[in-house]
């Protein structure tokens, strides 16, 4: 196997790791024992499913997390550079997408190491193709603003790019928070303006659907709340 720091997909759910993951992500996982993770509990557990015969006991994990001090990142590196090659997990999805992985993967670059990324469930990809909308251009927005009035601006904003750029805009909320996005898209957007709601992607709660605004207005809105979902614009 090559040195790098490989970039390891993990499943969006509880979704079976083989029903979603290639077989050769295995057969790299089982060979590494450095691991740079966003969270480390959610990191063992995904190399449990993995393999369960895995060593975790045998491995160094680096924490990423939101509260990780991005100074010591160089640092986790550093077997890496002695040679060794390491893993990157997200929580869920593709590591380095919306996600501090991608600081870790900049500082590789920057010293020249070797990075490779392995195939596996981006939600932001899967939401697109199932979307309907423009896939040859888009664009992710993160979170919009809690503040109503701030929030109401911002979708207006994208609406905005999605019909004089053709361009769909992508964004995501806090799952509590969904039905309250839901209501503000449904308020803020002109009546033939696309949107669709991509939600719980691979898992058994998946939803997918694409409407105009108008349409959604006429029918029974999903149950979204504690399941990510993600809100795409189009023309």
């Amino acid at each position: 196997m090559e040195t790098a720091l490989y970039l390891i997909p993990v499943t969006l759910g509880d979704t079976p790791v083989d029903q979603v993951l290639p077989s050769y992500n295995r057969d790299v996982v089982v060979q590494l024992r450095h691991f740079i993770v966003e969270n480390v509990r959610s990191a063992r557990r995904f190399l449990r499913q993995t393999d369960r015969t895995f060593p975790i006991d045998d491995c160094t994990f680096y924490e990423m997390g939101k509260h990780a001090d991005e100074h010591l990142f160089a640092q986790y590196l550093q077997p890496l550079r002695n040679g060794t090659s390491m893993g990157v997990i997200s929580e869920a999805g593709c590591p380095a997408v919306a996600d501090p992985g991608a600081n870790v993967v900049a500082i590789a670059h920057r010293q020249s190491l070797r990075v490779i990324p392995l195939s596996g469930p981006s939600s932001m990809i899967m939401a697109v193709m199932g979307s309907g909308l423009n896939g040859q251009s888009f664009a992710f927005n993160g979170y919009l603003p809690v503040e109503p009035a701030e929030r109401a601006k911002r979708i207006k904003t994208l609406e905005s790019r999605a019909w004089n750029e053709g361009q769909t805009q992508l964004f995501i909320e806090t799952p509590f928070r969904n039905r309250k996005m839901f209501d503000a898209l449904l308020s803020s957007l002109r009546p033939a303006t696309r949107l669709c709601v991509a939600a719980g992607i691979t898992t058994a709660q998946e939803y997918i659907r694409t409407h105009t605004v108008q349409e959604w207005k006429r029918a029974t809105l999903p149950e979204l709340k504690d399941i990510p979902a993600i809100f795409l614009i189009g023309k």
